[in-house]
């Protein structure tokens, strides 16, 4: 399966290269969206591909956005990638890594929900019996699934620094209460309405980012990726057991053997052994293949 470290393409301006995405220019109303094969952990940004990551988190989002229009609209566009790529080597360069969405103005925070007791929320709540400000009931054990998902967000960092957990007063405070409301409730009920249909297909999602934008008008729209193996951690049912740390089909097996090195979490990102790239790749498209129905080989 090929790779794609970074997208170049002639035709189009660049406007950003973050983490995992290129952003590219289409015209004043619409960019192009290329998910590349980058991976991230712990806000670093490793030196070798994922081969196929891209095309996965690319397929899977579109699958989502088609499930949950009716809470939200979202960023899609039905322009023809072809339409704005128009050179046979570039496009056949990004494979099903595109997107084109409408280009609209994201929102300073990144929606998190959680609805398992795991990662920094774990580690809250060991310190403070709290999950961002929000209390839990005593004696929850590491993963153990939530009395009810929780919105639980976080500041947007630049590349290269951490996100920050923040309280809904602070969200509040930089959106406005209204729209951080309107917010809350959205990723919310898009999480549970998920979960509860990843369940039928022997996934848990423990926990998600959502990432919202607005239009001209104030318009509140869904947009980046959604529940995807990097935005959220994905467990096989089968194998869930609270306690510790479950198995996951998402990154988190890469952290887990980054957690192994002696390495400070800053970059440069350490080399990853073939067969941590290897197991990665079957890992994402094993949670494509169970949550869609189908995928790539």
């Amino acid at each position: 399966m090929s790779a794609l470290y970074e997208s170049q393409l002639s035709q189009l301006q660049l406007l950003h290269r973050g983490k995992v995405r290129d952003i590219y220019q289409v015209d004043a109303d619409h960019l192009l969206i290329v998910a590349s094969d980058r991976l991230s952990a712990f806000d670093v940004v490793l030196p070798q591909p994922i081969p196929g990551k891209g095309e996965v988190l690319t397929r899977v989002s579109r699958f989502w956005f088609g499930r949950i229009g009716h809470i939200l609209p979202n960023q899609l566009t039905d322009i023809p990638l072809d339409a704005v790529v128009t050179d046979p080597a570039e496009r056949a360069q990004l494979g099903d890594r595109a997107l084109v969405v409408r280009r609209l103005k994201p929102l300073p925070v990144e929606a998190i929900v959680r609805g398992y007791l795991i990662g920094s929320g774990w580690k809250d709540y060991q310190r403070t019996g709290a999950v961002c400000g929000i209390p839990l009931p005593a004696g929850l054990r590491q993963a153990d699934k939530l009395p009810e998902a929780i919105f639980t967000p976080s500041t947007k960092a630049a590349l290269g620094a951490h996100d920050e957990n923040i309280d809904f007063d602070q969200t509040a405070a930089l959106l406005g209460r209204d729209l951080a409301e309107q917010v809350r409730d959205a990723a919310l009920a898009i999480y549970t309405q998920c979960a509860d249909y990843a369940r039928t297909r022997g996934i848990i999602i423990a926990d998600t980012k959502f990432e919202f934008g607005q239009d001209e008008t104030g318009r509140l729209y869904l947009i980046d990726e959604v529940l995807t193996p990097d935005s959220s951690r994905f467990w096989p049912a089968d194998q869930y057991q609270p306690g510790g740390s479950p198995p996951s089909f998402d990154k988190q097996f890469v952290r887990d053997y980054l957690e192994t090195l002696d390495w400070d979490k800053t970059p440069p990102g350490p080399e990853l052994p073939q067969e941590i790239i290897d197991k990665t790749a079957a890992k994402y498209r094993e949670a494509e293949e169970r949550l869609t129905g189908h995928g790539q080989s």
